[in-house]
């Protein structure tokens, strides 16, 4: 258009005070703040109210994240409630369980030893029916093999002990019952007399030291010869074993008495109290 043409020239808008685009977000919200908040207070119109800062709002993510937190917590201490509770009824059962067997070890132990006093009673009464019976005690033989020590547990296990012949009298009557009982053949059979304790001193298993002894003795010569120096190789005068034999056996052919290794597996026989 032309410059001196009548009509007016239009002229440019006013471009008003300038609109600042404010990027920044708030830290804990991810909607941007309004531009209008962050003009610079010398840009404001003249008399217009202070704006109040906007506060930004609790991210919602942090606040579902700390319910779930608080929610997961509170399941924790239930659990671990219950588990507490649990402990302690087991511990409660674990201490009745513990009485239970303290009470069944010891009723155990009551059938025990009335076993073990039924068991010497029936040894006592089979010795003494089964048996020779001499004045106040009874004894009886065993055709099992033992060495001497395992026949004298054996003796006590049925309420006696191995034979233990207090003088001449039962000694011979012990003697007769043996030949009877194992008549043809001649064995030895464990007595309860040692001399474990020291090498000559012969006791009784009861620890009584024995008064008189039967033992064997080698067989005198024929009258008209003359006798040997040397002992009879297959019948030595007894005991001749030393610290090697500390154990009494009795013949059963004629009573004598022989010293044996105690470990020597050989029949016992037993004494009772009647």
């Amino acid at each position: 258009m032309s410059r001196n043409s009548g009509s007016p020239a239009l002229l440019p808008k006013s471009p008003g005070p300038p609109i600042f685009q404010d990027s920044r977000v708030c830290p804990l919200h991810s909607a941007p703040r309004s531009p209008r908040s962050s003009f610079p207070q010398s840009l404001r119109s003249p008399g217009s109210a202070p704006r109040v800062p906007v506060q930004c709002a609790p991210c919602p993510s942090a606040v579902g994240r700390l319910a779930g937190l608080d929610a997961g917590l509170h399941q924790l201490h239930v659990r671990l409630h219950v588990l507490d509770t649990r402990v302690v009824e087991l511990t409660r059962g674990l201490r009745q369980l513990r009485e239970a067997a303290s009470d069944t070890r010891d009723a155990v132990q009551a059938l025990q030893e009335a076993q073990s006093r039924a068991d010497r009673e029936h040894g006592r009464l089979e010795g003494c029916l089964k048996g020779l019976r001499l004045g106040h005690k009874c004894f009886l033989l065993s055709r099992d093999f033992e060495a001497q020590a395992a026949a004298q547990a054996r003796c006590a296990a049925r309420g006696g002990s191995l034979a233990q012949p207090a003088d001449r009298q039962q000694m011979e009557a012990l003697t007769r019952y043996l030949r009877a009982a194992l008549a043809p053949y001649n064995w030895p059979v464990w007595l309860g007399v040692h001399d474990r304790r020291a090498e000559g001193l012969y006791l009784f298993e009861n620890g009584q030291r024995v008064s008189f002894f039967a033992w064997h003795r080698a067989p005198h010569p024929e009258p008209g010869t003359e006798p040997s120096a040397a002992p009879h190789p297959l019948s030595p005068n007894q005991p001749n074993g030393g610290v090697l034999e500390n154990c009494v056996a009795q013949a059963s052919d004629d009573g004598s008495w022989w010293d044996h290794d105690c470990e020597r597996r050989l029949y016992y026989v037993c004494e009772f109290p009647f």
